[in-house]
């Protein structure tokens, strides 16, 4: 066992962060996503909702501060209410220090797309429709490194 890791995200969860360098995008996707078929590299948490796994990953990697579309949504349609779960998810954006990162959305088949080119899609058992969330590897900056 390890120190400090938390005990929601799996040893392969660990490794593709690790592995994942500045650019590189992880998909955080909800129980409806069609996350096999998007990708070679998916990593199951079925058990798990997004915004733990969320809070565990933000606890780990930095996002990207220099590009647009650091975190991206999934749009719901255009007659249907902004999903709940992204003001959860905002909320976890502040607390973990992200909060100045902007959030951005796009339609359903471009996320798609998307998603095929991420590092790694975690499947979650995330019941909320438009639950997915794709976040985007940062770097860390000087000063800011394990203190040990």
């Amino acid at each position: 066992m390890l120190k400090n890791i938390p005990t929601n995200l799996s040893p392969d969860i660990v490794k593709a962060l690790m592995e994942m360098g500045h650019g590189d995008e992880i998909l955080v996707a909800d129980g409806n996503f069609p996350s096999a078929s998007h990708t070679d590299n998916t990593l199951r948490l079925e058990g798990q909702s997004t915004l733990e796994v969320l809070k565990s990953i933000l606890y780990l990697m930095p996002l990207d501060e220099y590009e647009s579309h650091a975190v991206l949504l999934m749009q719901p349609k255009e007659d249907e209410d902004t999903p709940d779960i992204w003001n959860k998810y905002n909320q976890i954006l502040k607390k973990t220090g992200n909060g100045h990162i902007p959030v951005s959305t796009v339609d359903r088949f471009d996320f798609y797309e998307q998603a095929k080119n991420a590092y790694a899609i975690i499947a979650t058992g995330e019941q909320s429709l438009y639950a997915n969330i794709m976040l985007r590897k940062g770097v860390i900056k000087k000063g800011e490194e394990l203190k040990c």
